[in-house]
């Protein structure tokens, strides 16, 4: 199969898994056998509390590994406190995260990574919050190799429909859709549906839809089209309603998030699923559609403390990593237990976290940390920052 076909193919179970769950454990291998890799899932993680919640993976991992992951080593991954610094959407791998050496002698790797024959990992960021972030990820065996420029153009391929699958499964109920057609859930979800045709005429709308559209704000009704207030998110709909007839290949990477405008200061935004392809024809053929739009609220991208206080000092993943450690473990020999490398490595860290802080002692560390804790304290001190250096590195 030509590599444009497979793409073509693959897009389509990512988009019927975002309206069939169930459909997801066999779509992620077959994306992971495209990216190149062992195993793969939907996940999140909490840098603040090192913890996972997997959603859905392929299968690949074993059972036992993926329960040591959750009981033992999610506390002891150096990638984790690295992914706060990843742009959305862009793929990363464990070198952009924290430097190979020092992986390499870590507990997590020589206990968890080591034995099950793996040798990298590359993921990318779909949604950001306050407390960690939802992410999609391709474990690499030896057989695969380390992640190279090929696996990050693949994988630059498939995330783009796989955040729109995500973002599109948060806005339907999915223990509501998985109990009952497509079809028959739209009028229950909270967000604006709104089922057109190639000409963007409204075939139906739920009722979250017909609120927005007698708000007018956002979206409006004009000769029975569905219609964006704000003429650039108009022109944009347009065309993706326009070449939605054809299919996933032709909506390509449109219509995955357009900005619809922010009446009184809140940000809206809409996602457009197409409906001529695979299982979703049913749906389509229900109503005679060719597209779904979802439009709500957006979900403004949050900053997370460890993110707050690594982007004021430049801190590095690992720097960062070392001070969460100290705060919640404490010296340097506990931290170095903890974060499963050299007591070296840690009081190495830790001198370059004193010069870019300020801090002069362990304790200087647990207060800059607790006082972002509380905001009036935290925008003082951002304020008030003039030695925080302009050479240092942040990764990935």
């Amino acid at each position: 199969m030509q590599e444009a076909e497979q793409v073509s193919a693959l897009v389509g179970h990512i988009y019927d898994a975002a309206v069939e769950s169930a459909r997801w454990s066999d779509t992620l291998r077959r994306v992971r056998d495209f990216v190149g890799g062992s195993a793969a899932a939907l996940f999140s993680k909490d840098a603040a509390r090192k913890t996972l919640d997997v959603y859905y993976d392929d299968g690949g991992i074993d059972p036992h590994y993926k329960q040591l992951y959750r009981d033992t080593y999610a506390k002891l991954d150096p990638s984790t406190s690295g992914h706060v610094f990843a742009d959305i959407g862009q793929p990363v791998s464990t070198a952009n995260l924290v430097p190979l050496e020092e992986f390499v002698e870590t507990r997590f790797y020589k206990e968890w990574v080591r034995p099950q024959g793996l040798v990298d990992f590359v993921c990318a960021v779909l949604d950001k919050s306050a407390t960690g972030a939802a992410m999609f990820g391709v474990f690499r065996h030896e057989r695969n190799g380390v992640v190279d420029e090929e696996t990050r153009r693949r994988m630059h391929l498939m995330v783009p429909h796989i955040r729109r699958a995500v973002l599109i499964s948060r806005a339907i109920d999915l223990k509501t859709a998985e109990a009952a057609a497509f079809a028959d859930v739209l009028d229950g979800l909270t967000a604006g549906l709104f089922l057109v045709n190639e000409g963007g005429r409204i075939i139906h709308a739920n009722a979250s839809g017909h609120a927005m559209l007698a708000e007018r704000s956002v979206l409006r009704a004009s000769g029975g089209r569905l219609l964006a207030t704000d003429a650039y998110a108009d022109a944009a709909l347009s065309e993706i309603f326009a070449v939605a007839r054809h299919g996933d290949a032709a909506v390509g990477t449109r219509g995955i998030a357009v900005p619809l405008g922010a009446p009184a200061g809140e940000p809206h935004v809409a996602h457009v699923l197409p409906l001529t392809s695979g299982s979703r024809r049913r749906a389509g053929a229900t109503y005679a559609a060719v597209a779904a739009v979802f439009a709500h609220r957006a979900t403004l991208e949050a900053t997370s403390l460890p993110e707050a206080i690594a982007r004021l000092y430049k801190l590095t993943p690992s720097e960062l990593r070392v001070l969460l450690a100290i705060v919640q473990v404490g010296g340097v020999p506990e931290t170095a237990e903890a974060l499963g490398v050299a007591e070296a490595t840690v009081k190495t860290h830790l001198h370059r976290l004193f010069g870019k802080t300020g801090a002069a002692r362990q304790a200087d560390l647990v207060k800059l940390v607790a006082g972002f804790a509380n905001p009036l304290l935290a925008e003082r001190r951002r304020l008030s920052a003039p030695h925080t250096p302009t050479g240092g590195r942040n990764a990935a």
